[in-house]
């Protein structure tokens, strides 16, 4: 999906983390792998635009109602769900059903989005209107009741069961929604001065007190564009190469992950698949790969 995004693109993310191999490296960790395909989206070529101010809201809610069942069937057989963006408005849909599965269970869900922006603008707040800026306030209950609500419940998560990490672009007016809200927002200043493990192990208790285990939603653009050039909006100063890999580790080696996802990988703009390819080496490092 790309209706959240203001480049096209996207859209062909999952295609180039299978063309990466993303399939073939989790059956040698031992999984045994069933590809769902694409989910179903509607072209913005043939759709309406909409409200600016949430462009193509209404597609968007569409395919995160798909995606949102699709991830609780799975959760509820067992499995692992791995949802591949695509920008980052399908996290609106992975987040809403895990949420789902955990509310049958009376349980609780942590959430770590590992991003370089907040994405906690609205409609009243987004200077571009581009979905992909809001949907972990949508996840918190902030936002159009289209995303807030799928499923009929809302927040899908707890904000002070939220962890952002990696921030260095936060617009404006949404350093209020990020103060206010609850969540625990950890910035490259504060990876800069204390070191990422000690952020990755804080987040980790947040996110798993009183918890049932955690979502993990990963924008590539968190990683600097040194390394990850293939993204709709990179900026300067992220997470290197090693500290993606060691942040992936460490959120495996607490046992507690039930889920994740990888967006925002852009094939266009990318040089040799190569954010694919990392992207792909970073699903397996959250999955259990090892260096020895």
């Amino acid at each position: 999906m790309d209706l959240g995004a203001g480049r096209r693109g996207v859209d062909m993310g999952p295609s180039a983390l299978r063309l990466a191999g993303l399939n073939e490296k989790l059956t040698s960790l031992g999984y045994e792998v069933r590809d769902l395909g694409n989910v179903v989206v509607d072209q913005p070529e043939t759709s309406p635009v909409g409200t600016p101010e949430a462009r193509y809201l209404s597609q968007i809610a569409h395919t995160c109602e798909r995606l949102a069942a699709m991830v609780t069937k799975a959760a509820d057989a067992g499995q692992v769900p791995v949802v591949l963006g695509g920008d980052h408005s399908v996290a609106v849909g992975t987040v809403s059903g895990m949420a789902r599965h955990f509310r049958t269970r009376q349980a609780r869900m942590g959430l770590i989005w590992i991003d370089a922006h907040a994405d906690m603008n609205t409609p009243a707040t987004s200077p571009s209107g581009n979905v992909h800026g809001m949907p972990l306030a949508c996840c918190i209950g902030l936002g159009p009741k289209e995303l807030t609500h799928i499923g009929g419940d809302a927040p899908q998560v707890d904000p002070t069961s939220v962890v952002l990490i990696g921030l260095r672009s936060v617009d404006d007016i949404e350093r209020f929604n990020v103060r206010g809200a609850g969540v625990h927002p950890f910035t490259m200043r504060d990876i800069d001065e204390r070191g990422l493990p000690s952020v990755v192990r804080e987040a980790l208790d947040i996110v798993t007190a009183g918890t049932a285990g955690f979502h993990l939603s990963f924008d590539m653009d968190a990683v600097d564009p040194r390394e990850a050039p293939g993204v709709g909006t990179p900026v300067r100063g992220g997470i290197t190469y090693r500290e993606a890999h060691l942040a992936m580790e460490l959120i495996c080696d607490s046992g507690q992950m039930t889920s994740l996802e990888v967006v925002e990988v852009n094939p266009v703009l990318d040089e040799a698949n190569r954010t694919a390819l990392l992207a792909v080496e970073l699903i397996t490092s959250a999955l259990g790969k090892r260096i020895l």
